[in-house]
């Protein structure tokens, strides 16, 4: 089956959705699928991958986004797909390439979408606020279902903006590589680095943008310091609000080190096996691949009580209200634990996710759908 994928807001710093676009496609071939994934960049490019080939066509930056591009040529991209003939197209962003289920029902293609952001959420936060928000995201979901064959949400939280219409979206959960995200990863010399001993370390492991709330990890070091735990915050990750919040560090003399994006996978598996508590404070995630490869790597994970984080995080971690406050309380409870004790908990969590499922999933979900040419 040649299943084509196309994704846009993907480039070398994107996190959770780049991962899942990989092991994927990963999985894909693995099955003895051809996965074809298409993305914008800067020039055209035709690649092959351990994932599959991919194939870039140019697609302008989105300002203000931290380099983020999106295919804008219509034109380009229907007779790109035109050329490839695929068995079946998966869409990893149902507002900007929503036009592509309407394509594919044209071709008599099978189609899916997969939700992987709150768009009443995002509404909320950049849009007319929360009546105004929630009545215009109902308004663009219709429209996603009534496009596609079949929409895809990774949890019940992600599921609930299109249940509430009456739509009947397929619940696939992603996946965490549990080989490289391990307990085993942890380094007591990377620990020395960051951290003198007895030393809390906190990590923020995410894109620093207006939407994923990154400030909330600095008031709770604050709140943290003030009630006399000597704890450092380590932020792996980049974005718009990267300047500001090292500002706001420096100011306030919080002892917090911005390491910029972390490329080297084993430098990342090695952070999130070092830390002692992950913070992830994004009110509207969907997921949260960030903190279940956390939870691999034995580390618990405070998460917003708001996302749909507590539902994959389970008693392996907690959730709170986003304040520093509330935030400070919940790493407190964590820390209360024995480490043996938080580490047990959180790898026994992520075991419930492997990348083999989430593949498996995706794939009965294009099974069920349909040919109709």
């Amino acid at each position: 089956m040649l299943i084509v994928r196309v994704a846009n807001f993907v480039h070398a710093t994107s996190g959770g959705l780049r991962t899942a676009l990989r092991e994927l496609g990963r999985g894909y071939l693995a099955a003895g699928h051809q996965p074809v994934l298409i993305v914008p960049g800067a020039r055209a490019g035709d690649e092959e991958t351990p994932y599959g080939r991919v194939i870039t066509l140019p697609g302008p930056v989105v300002p203000g986004m931290g380099g983020y591009r999106v295919l804008l040529n219509r034109g380009a991209v229907g007779a790109l797909l035109e050329r490839l003939g695929p068995d079946r197209i998966e869409v990893h962003d149902r507002s900007t390439l929503r036009w592509l289920g309407n394509w594919a029902r044209r071709a008599g293609v099978p189609s899916l979408t997969v939700s992987h952001e709150s768009l009443d959420g995002l509404l909320r936060i950049f849009g007319p606020g929360r009546s105004l928000g929630l009545r215009a995201a109902d308004r663009l979901n219709a429209r996603t279902v009534a496009a596609f064959d079949a929409v895809v949400c990774t949890t019940g939280w992600a599921a609930r903006e299109f249940t509430r219409l009456g739509a009947a979206p397929v619940r696939v959960p992603l996946g965490v590589d549990l080989d490289r995200f391990s307990p085993a990863n942890h380094d007591p010399e990377v620990r020395a680095w960051h951290a003198a001993p007895g030393q809390v370390i906190l990590l923020h492991c995410g894109r620093l943008s207006a939407e994923k709330e990154p400030r909330l990890s600095l008031a709770a070091l604050a709140e943290l310091r003030d009630a006399g735990v000597d704890a450092v915050l380590v932020v792996a990750g980049d974005g718009p609000l990267r300047p500001t919040l090292e500002s706001e560090a420096i100011e306030r003399r919080l002892p917090a080190v911005f390491l910029g994006h972390v490329a080297d996978p084993n430098m990342l598996a090695t952070l999130l096996a070092t830390a002692d508590v992950a913070l992830a404070p994004g009110p509207i995630e969907t997921f949260g691949l960030a903190a279940l490869e956390a939870l691999a790597s034995g580390t618990p994970v405070v998460a917003r009580v708001s996302s749909a984080l507590p539902e994959v995080i389970g008693d392996a971690g907690t959730a709170a209200e986003g304040t520093g406050t509330a935030y400070a309380t919940a790493i407190r409870t964590l820390l209360a634990r024995s480490g043996a004790e938080r580490r047990a908990a959180a790898r026994a969590q992520a075991e419930r996710f492997p990348w083999s499922g989430s593949v498996a999933g995706f794939l009965a979900v294009h099974d069920a759908v349909p040919v109709t040419r």
